[in-house]
């Protein structure tokens, strides 16, 4: 009989959700914002918010509520994911974290710092699915296992400017996606 235990090691779990805007359907970003909220890794819990937009004039910004959890993420995820939001040296500005909404009209989180308050929203969703990578699938050392709820619409606005970009519709596996996505139930894996 087949183990219904995953042989893995588990690293974390949480959310991931993610926006990405292109001008042409993925071959260059203009805009990329990572959001973490971690219920549990082995540094504790908190939520991270990464940037790099045009409405940081391309430079990366990371807001959180607990900075061992940002300098956790960079270190074991976030340098396989995205290299430029692994940089250690990047300031980590203290901010609080609100989610609203859901995925029946509009999801949103709202993070707000001393001198920011950046507001991410999702909505006009697609058929969800659960992403399955254990470690080795796309060549890294890790695993995740997720699901995806992908946005047809999604907004990043930083002091009241707004990311004039869109997010783009692209396949993963054989299912509908698009590269703005609530990535809920998330946990990462490594082996034993």
């Amino acid at each position: 009989m087949t183990s219904p235990v995953d042989p893995n090691d588990v690293l974390m779990t949480g959310e991931n959700s993610f926006i990405r805007f292109s001008p042409d359907g993925g071959k260059t970003q203009t805009d990329r914002v990572s959001h973490w909220r971690v219920l549990w890794c082995p540094v504790g819990a908190g939520h991270a918010l990464f940037m790099q937009s045009t409405l940081s004039d391309g430079a990366v910004r990371i807001w959180s509520d607990n900075v061992p959890v940002v300098r956790w993420l960079q270190q074991e995820i976030e340098s396989l994911l995205f290299p430029p939001f692994a940089d250690a040296k990047t300031l980590v500005e203290p901010a609080a974290f609100i989610r609203s909404g859901g995925i029946d009209t509009r999801a949103a989180e709202l993070v707000t710092a001393k001198d920011a308050e950046v507001l991410l929203s999702w909505e006009d969703f697609i058929a969800p699915f659960v992403l399955n990578m254990p470690p080795g699938s796309a060549g890294r050392p890790i695993g995740v296992f997720s699901t995806f709820f992908p946005a047809r619409a999604a907004r990043i606005t930083l002091n009241g400017r707004v990311a004039t970009g869109t997010p783009w519709m692209e396949k993963r596996g054989a299912r509908d996606s698009t590269s703005a996505c609530l990535a809920w139930s998330e946990t990462w894996v490594k082996p034993r």
